[in-house]
């Protein structure tokens, strides 16, 4: 763990570590939408993400989404597997993004 990172810190997060926030997040996008179709990921990232919440408990970060994420995502047409596929993707590279800049090891590495 970052000798910089404090858990109890990051309860207030967006006062504590808004700059690292906005830069694991930027990172996850631009890692996903080398490697995905831009426009679903833009989808996810504007419609879905923009709403997720970050949290540190037990050592690891972990991304909440809000309710229904397919329902708020109108971006291209893509059937439901490939969404639920991509999101669970991105919302993975966020938390290894969380976890890097940071510097805290991941429980399972």
């Amino acid at each position: 763990m970052s000798a910089d990172f404090d858990p109890e810190k990051f309860e207030d997060k967006y006062a504590n570590y808004f700059a690292e926030l906005q830069r694991a997040y930027k990172n996850a996008f631009n890692h996903m939408n080398e490697r995905y179709d831009s426009q679903l990921i833009h989808g996810i990232d504007q419609t879905v993400l923009n709403e997720s919440e970050p949290f540190y408990e037990d050592g690891e970060f972990v991304v909440e989404l809000p309710e229904d994420p397919r329902g708020r995502f109108e971006g291209a047409l893509v059937d439901d597997e490939k969404f639920e596929e991509t999101l669970d993707v991105y919302v993975d590279r966020i938390e290894s993004e969380l976890h890097r800049v940071f510097g805290v090891d991941r429980p399972d590495e």
